[in-house]
């Protein structure tokens, strides 16, 4: 074993060196943390982590989170010397153009990564989600004698993770909850970007968690292997707190000259300090990429050792599937994502006589509709259910002692709640969604933009859409909002028009499997649109279509969304009158109708037809492209008041009358 007097040092400094090697090669990356964690990393996958290399995608497997995702060359040396698809080219290739090996661990592109880290805290809140969808899991399935659901989840999370505040919000869940099924390994090196972590970051660190309601665990030494896998096997003990094992650790350890220092954090160590390095590891210094045998052997050994698990595992399900085949075939097929039939006829049909009906309330009369067909569907909100409308009745609440509850409840968390659902989405068959106002979208921007990253499909419920919503004013009306998620690239955004198109709605977000779906909805009541006299909301999947067309060619193209297509209908109405021939376009969501094909887009908005109005209480940023340089898009493009809705949609020229004003102006 060269000069390691045992197999454990060989093994831990292999992690380092190749670490060490990837980022200097590839001439950026952040060694240090890597070089600091190795021991931890090591005892948690040789000792305690279940998983198979042949088969990621376990449904049993232990979860591994590297939240502190710039360490990523850790978790890319595990992956390949525990026997997992990726090569040591892939190694070599670290961080560049089409490698499986990018900069910061992403989900898809390299297997055996179970979720897209890099942003701090967003890992650490992602596991909470992934705890809370293997307790709905386990209760939902698990029978006495079949614990087919009996994994943990893990995670190394970072300082930098920690100052994030996406961290409290995740850990107070966490305890509040009672998942004992999260284990977090705290990497705590005192080191950060600008240097010492004293300068900004001196809680107590254990008080804090202990006050979250977690077992803390403190390691004064992160080489030592027995210290941390005596930690870790008292978290396993734990039932009843998550835990978390703070390590002291030291950032780039091994490296002579900047061990405990800022500099080993993002930059190479250098060629220099790579040599001295190797040295005083006991490596060869003029062999780059050195795997020796025995340590692959040993790694792989582990890897081995999961797959014997996974073939037992396997037995269980058997044997399950002869004791309780109506579960096991519900869990099957939904792994395949074949829904029950009867869900197709399960969405909701309104008609005009059911009153007026806010899209908020279409969407939960949804929920409820379609949640006893879906027994993996499991969602809440950020402390709004009331104004949400997003409780599924006859179904109790997901708490310590009853997880087989469906109902979430997040509290005044909306930053960690889209975190916490990309955790429970990675989990299949799980189906997450989460709501709050649309104007706090904005504290989930983070999540909201990973799991379109991911390509997952947690669906949020965006309420309370514009101005309408009246006297709480400036500070809750959103604007801005439309356009900045309709920027995201990969995130479906719907605005329905009415009830018929927010189940429908509801419907094709089910039908997403690529990416997140956010459905925008109003507070106020909407009429419901006759569909014998107008377009069925069917067409919604296609994200425009002509809901009211004219008797002869259209002489102006009339566009809106949300409640706004009301305003478009009674303008055609108008302009009728006199005898100007106006179509109208109802146009929920821009990124399905670009996906539709050329010959669609022309009959919905024919290129000769050049006189269009778009009508959306939001930003007018972005509907050029749909109404070209002679067409007037109606919005609001500056904050708004506080005032009853009806006056504000008036001040603000969202009416019938300014609708065909800017119409006849058009048409001169």
């Amino acid at each position: 074993m060269d000069d390691h007097k045992t197999i454990d040092e060989l093994c831990i400094n292999t992690i380092r060196t190749l670490s060490v090697d990837a980022v200097q090669k590839a001439n950026s990356g952040h060694p240090g943390m890597p070089m600091g964690a190795a021991p931890m990393a090591y005892a948690l996958w040789t000792k305690f982590l279940k998983f198979n290399p042949e088969d990621p995608s376990w449904a049993n497997r232990d979860r591994f989170i590297l939240s502190a995702g710039h360490g990523s060359m850790l978790l890319y040396s595990l992956l390949y010397l525990t026997g997992y698809d990726l090569s040591i080219d892939d190694l070599k290739n670290f961080r560049q153009l089409d490698s499986k090996t990018a900069g910061h661990p992403e989900y898809h592109l390299c297997p055996g990564v179970e979720t897209t880290t890099g942003p701090l805290g967003q890992g650490f809140a992602n596991g909470v989600g992934f705890a809370v969808a293997q307790k709905y899991l386990s209760a939902r399935y698990n029978r006495p004698g079949f614990d087919i659901f009996d994994y943990n989840i893990y995670a190394i999370c970072s300082d930098g993770d920690l100052m994030e505040g996406i961290s409290s919000e995740a850990a107070s869940v966490a305890g509040h909850l009672k998942l004992g099924n999260l284990i977090y390994l705290y990497d705590d090196n005192h080191i950060s970007i600008e240097g010492n972590t004293e300068i900004a970051f001196t809680e107590d660190v254990k008080m804090r968690f202990e006050g979250f309601g977690w077992q803390v665990i403190e390691v004064k030494d992160g080489n030592d292997i027995e210290e941390i896998s005596g930690a870790l096997l008292s978290a396993l003990n734990e039932k009843e707190k998550p835990s978390i094992i703070k390590i002291r650790t030291y950032i780039a350890y091994g490296s002579p000259n900047k061990v405990n220092t800022a500099g080993a954090h993002g930059s190479p160590l250098g060629a220099e300090e790579v040599r001295l390095t190797k040295i005083n590891l006991g490596f060869d210094p003029e062999k780059f990429f050195y795997v020796p045998d025995e340590a692959k052997k040993h790694f792989e050994a582990a890897g081995k050792a999961g797959a014997k698990k996974e073939s037992v595992w396997k037995k269980l399900f058997e044997d399950y599937k002869t004791a309780h085949p109506e579960l096991a075939g519900e869990y099957e097929n939904l792994m395949k994502g074949i829904f029950p039939e009867s869900l197709n006829k399960a969405f909701p049909v309104f008609e005009p006589k059911d009153g007026q009906i806010a899209t908020r309330s279409a969407s939960g009369k949804t929920i409820n509709a379609i949640a006893p067909l879906l027994p993996v569907m499991i969602g809440g909100s950020a402390d709004l259910e009331p104004s949400t409308d997003t409780f599924m009745k006859g179904f109790e609440s997901f708490q310590a002692g009853n997880y087989s509850g469906r109902n979430l409840h997040f509290g005044v968390r909306e930053h960690s709640m889209g975190a916490i659902l990309n955790g429970i989405t990675l989990t299949f068959p799980m189906i997450a969604y989460g709501a709050t106002f649309l104007i706090f979208s904005e504290y989930m921007r983070a999540p909201i933009r990973l799991a379109a990253i991911m390509g997952i499909r947690p669906v949020y419920v965006f309420t309370h859409d514009s101005i309408a919503l009246g006297e709480d004013g400036t500070t809750h009306q959103p604007v801005e909002q439309l356009i900045s998620l309709r920027s995201i690239p990969n995130l479906t955004v719907i605005r329905p028009a009415d009830a018929n198109e927010t189940s429908q709605a509801w419907r094709v977000a089910l039908q997403i499997k690529s990416g997140p779906v956010a459905l925008i909805l109003t507070r106020q009541k909407l009429p419901v649109l006759d569909q014998s006299k107008y377009a069925s909301a069917v067409n919604l999947e296609k994200g425009a279509y002509i809901l009211k067309d004219c008797e002869k060619k259209p002489e102006i193209i009339l566009i809106a969304s949300g409640s706004e297509v009301h305003t478009a209908i009674s303008a055609q109405e108008e302009l009728k009158k006199r005898k100007i021939n106006s179509r109208v376009v109802s146009m929920p969501s821009w990124e399905l109708f670009e996906k539709q094909d050329k010959d669609y887009k022309e009959k919905v908005l024919p290129a000769k037809v050049r006189k269009r109005i778009s009508i959306e209480a939001g930003s007018t940023l972005g509907w050029h492209k749909y109404i070209s340089d002679e067409g007037i898009a109606i919005g609001i493009d500056e904050f708004g008041k506080s005032a009853p809705a009806e006056e504000l949609m008036k001040e603000y020229g969202f009416t019938v009358d300014n609708a065909v004003e800017a119409a006849l102006k058009l048409l001169k």
